[in-house]
């Protein structure tokens, strides 16, 4: 329906009964505010004439009272005198002498008084005794009368007629109500002696009550109330409900015509212009209206959601153009809507051609499309589907497909949106970056990683396994002579050749360099032994041909093997084979060799790398404890005491650990340089909070081969003697033979330098290694400490006691001092004396101590 016709029946169905109900009470308002007015000024106008009629009674009292007094000095005057003449009387007014003593006592004082006496008004005068005043009816006639008393007992009766005249100037002067007096009017017959004699109910006039003369009946005064101002102010309001009816008629008529221009007509126009608008066009006309400022703001806001909306319709669109995924918009029947330039450029299809197609025949795939977008449709959830697919395209391709739901504005279902991204060259480069990961790329191979996150699924339900490290022997010449490529061809040469001879038995893999791995499961010791044998021979016969040159390979095996379902991880068993392997480099070219756990030696080697790690952290811990050990003085002339520094470590448990668990480790990962400085800086620090022992006191310090002509040693053993000012006669480093001859010139280099700033040496362990008396003429030592081992039987054997004689005396002449060790009885004590070495060392003179325990200072400190 027309919204004009809406709003002409909403004013008829709602607005006229408002309007008629609205006139109805203005009217009931009205009229009862009329009636209250008319009462009130009935109740007005009675007050006033009763008001009137009193001060006209007054005033005809006081002329009466005055009249007589007049009248009795005129009657003594006409005694004396004999001539009195009576005053004139107003007109109406009637004057009668009256003794009621004489048979005849109503003598009319003038003439018009005697021609209006009757026997009525002589017995009205006969009810009354004594001064009296008041209005009565006498012979159809209402008079106002006054007796008063004069001399001699008699009375002057005053009596006036109440004419039209009279009454008509009485109403006159009560006038001064609301209603004029053009209202009032007397009636034939005004007076009234009763109720009866007139209709009070059906008069519309005013009825007042009159004083009455004596005992005379009351008499009332009728005034009537004119009926032309009633009948004025009903004809006033008579047109009121019409005229606010049709009042209400012309306020519609100009409210429908201002809702027909101000809101009907641009409505009009605005929804023709919205109905002309294409959701489909590239550019979108903004809408013109002219209207009042309401509609001017709608508009506005119109055109504002017209420019949002083509935005962000541009933006979909460029966004779905620009991006390099094929997207593709289906309606809730799976039939195709949209298509974006990629989607047509993978498909074939343009998307007007496709427009209205199931999605299954555009996009042919190894999964349907439809039975994903109908379990979409199906499910509550607002979780995109996604799963990789292949197209079946000119070109077969790996694509990731994601399915999402397309809401519409009210937030119900209305289709799909299906995105298409081609990752064929991301699965391929996945596939290559797992072969790399997985792979070594030279032997082809698995690499280190993989065999290892591999090993353990590998062993699970086996009842026996042995892990097998292998390392190539003269490996390394081929890759310093032909260089790497040459490296890799023999790397190549020798996988192919172990995977020949294993023929798919066990887990092979390069595990970096020239080492390889292999786990085999179910074989006995003897079976696996002989399998190794066989892949031994296999690879040691791989020549490679480089340059008229024939190189070839050996390989030496380590084998940790277990039986049964208890035993160690993987990875320790592949450290024990390393251990292992070792050991059969260690025998010769193309050995094998079984881990054997009770192998001391082997152990030492496999808890080398937690001792290393323990050192470390020792250090960083300052968990690296100095004891000591004394060294004697024989001769007489040895007066300084000498102490040996050694080294222990505190666990965190309390226990103390020897060096024979650790010092091997620190020299196999080269950590005695770090070792060797934090204990210079300990001696030196322990030095220097004791400078009573300066004097006389020389601390010896061990110096690993690792540190003899390491940079910055000589700097540090500066820096640190200068931190903390020791004297450089109170110290001695100690090298062992092998040690110096190995690193010879870095050693004599150091020497000389520290030598030069005051520092002793001493030669340890002399007699084992490499020794000769010309390394000794050649080293700037000041002492030789004699191995153990010559020392332990030096009591009981001869040969033992030659050699150190021997050592004692080229040393002398060489201005060296002897230190012997191991001096562990009385008897090696006194064979020292007979030979004449200098100092002695060993549990018979003292064992390890702490350092901090020192018995001589604590005992200084005591004293």
């Amino acid at each position: 329906m027309h919204i004009c016709k809406k709003v002409i029946l909403s004013i008829i169905g709602i607005v006229f009964p408002i309007l008629a109900l609205i006139a109805w009470w203005v009217n009931g308002w009205f009229s009862a505010q009329l009636e209250a007015t008319s009462q009130l000024s009935k109740q007005n106008f009675s007050t006033q004439v009763q008001a009137v009629i009193g001060q006209n009674l007054s005033s005809f009292e006081q002329y009466a009272a005055l009249y007589a007094n007049t009248y009795d000095i005129l009657v003594e005057q006409s005694k004396s005198h004999g001539d009195a003449r009576l005053p004139s009387l107003p007109e109406g007014i009637e004057v009668f002498r009256y003794s009621p003593m004489k048979p005849k006592y109503l003598y009319p004082l003038h003439s018009q008084a005697a021609q209006s006496s009757s026997l009525a008004f002589q017995q009205a005068l006969n009810q009354t005794f004594a001064h009296d005043s008041g209005f009565v009816w006498l012979g159809g006639q209402a008079y106002l009368m006054q007796l008063v008393p004069i001399a001699g007992g008699e009375s002057l009766v005053f009596r006036q007629s109440l004419t039209p005249s009279y009454l008509a100037k009485l109403i006159t002067t009560s006038a001064r109500s609301p209603v004029s007096s053009d209202t009032l009017s007397p009636v034939p017959k005004p007076l009234v002696t009763n109720a009866t004699q007139f209709d009070v109910e059906n008069y519309a006039g005013i009825r007042v009550a009159l004083p009455a003369f004596a005992q005379m009946p009351s008499i009332y005064l009728h005034v009537p109330y004119h009926p032309a101002i009633a009948a004025g102010l009903t004809r006033g309001i008579a047109w009121l409900p019409a005229a606010t009816i049709l009042l209400g008629l012309l306020i519609v008529a100009l409210a429908c015509l201002w809702l027909k221009r101000a809101v009907v007509e641009p409505f009009a126009e605005l929804n023709q212009q919205l109905e002309a608008i294409d959701p489909d066009a590239k550019c979108v006309d903004e809408i013109k209206l002219k209207a009042s400022k309401e509609f001017t703001k709608v508009v506005e806001q119109f055109n504002h959601l017209l420019k949002t909306i083509s935005l962000h319709k541009e933006r979909a669109k460029v966004t779905l153009e620009a991006i390099n995924d094929a997207v593709i918009v289906t309606n809730t029947n799976a039939n195709i809507c949209y298509l974006n330039p990629q989607a047509e450029s993978l498909f074939g299809h343009h998307s007007k051609q496709a427009f209205g197609k199931d999605i299954d025949q555009l996009v042919s795939s190894d999964s349907l499309f439809t039975p994903m977008i109908s379990k979409l449709f199906r499910s509550d959830d607002h979780q995109t589907l996604s799963n990789k697919v292949k197209l079946r395209t000119q070109s077969p391709k790996i694509a990731e497909r994601n399915i999402s739901k397309l809401f519409g504005y009210q937030g119900e279902v209305i289709g799909s949106v299906i995105v298409i991204r081609d990752i064929t060259q991301e699965e391929l480069l996945k596939s290559e970056l797992r072969r790399r990961a997985n792979f070594d790329r030279v032997t082809g191979l698995l690499n280190r990683s993989a065999f290892e996150y591999q090993v353990e699924s590998f062993i699970a339900n086996a009842q026996s396994v042995a892990i097998c490290y292998m390392d190539l022997e003269q490996f390394k010449l081929i890759n310093d002579n032909c260089g790497h490529s040459a490296g890799d061809e023999m790397l190549a040469l020798v996988a192919r050749a172990m995977q020949r001879s294993l023929a798919g038995r066990g887990l092979l893999a390069r595990l970096g360099g020239d080492e390889f791995g292999l786990v085999l499961q179910n074989y006995s010791k003897h079976e696996a032994e002989l399998l190794l044998k066989l892949l031994i021979h296999s690879v040691s016969s791989q020549v490679m041909h480089n340059d008229d040159c024939h190189h070839s390979v050996g390989l030496s095996v380590g084998v940790a093997f277990v039986e049964g379902l208890n035993r160690p991880k993987a990875m320790e068993m592949l450290k024990d084979a390393d251990i292992a392997c070792l050991a059969a480099k260690r025998k010769g070219n193309n050995q094998i060799d079984f881990y054997d756990d009770h192998d001391k030696e082997l152990n030492y080697q496999r808890n080398a790398p937690k001792w290393a790690v323990r050192i470390a952290q020792a250090i960083e811990h300052n968990e690296l404890l100095l004891y000591y050990q004394p060294i004697k003085g024989l001769a007489a002339h040895c007066q300084r005491k000498r102490l040996e520094i050694l080294l222990r470590i505190l666990e965190p448990n309390g226990n103390i650990l020897p060096p024979a668990q650790f010092i091997a480790a620190a020299e196999r990962f080269k950590l005695m340089t770090e070792v060797d400085k934090d204990v210079i800086r300990k001696a030196f620090l322990w030095l220097s909070l004791h400078e009573e022992v300066w004097h006389d006191h020389c601390l010896s310090i061990n110096l690993s081969g690792n540190s003899l002509g390491a940079v910055g040693m000589i700097e540090y053993i500066k820096e640190q003697q200068a931190r903390f000012e020791v004297p450089s006669e109170c110290i001695c480093f100690e090298i062992t033979e092998t040690s110096a001859i190995q690193n010879q010139t870095r050693a004599m280099e150091m020497l000389k330098q520290l030598r030069a700033l005051g520092f002793a040496f001493a030669l340890d362990d002399f007699g084992t290694g490499f020794a000769s008396y010309g390394y000794l003429r050649e080293l700037p030592v000041d002492y030789v400490k004699i191995d153990g081992c010559f020392i332990k039987s030096l009591a009981t054997n001869a040969k033992d006691y030659a050699i150190v004689k021997s050592i004692h005396d080229v040393s002398i002449s060489m201005g060296i001092q002897t230190v012997a060790e191991f001096v562990e009885n009385q008897d090696i004590i006194e064979a020292l004396h007979e030979i004449g070495i200098n100092y002695a060392q060993g549990y018979a003179i003292g064992r390890p101590k702490p350092l901090e325990e020192y018995l001589p200072l604590r005992n200084a400190k005591r004293a």
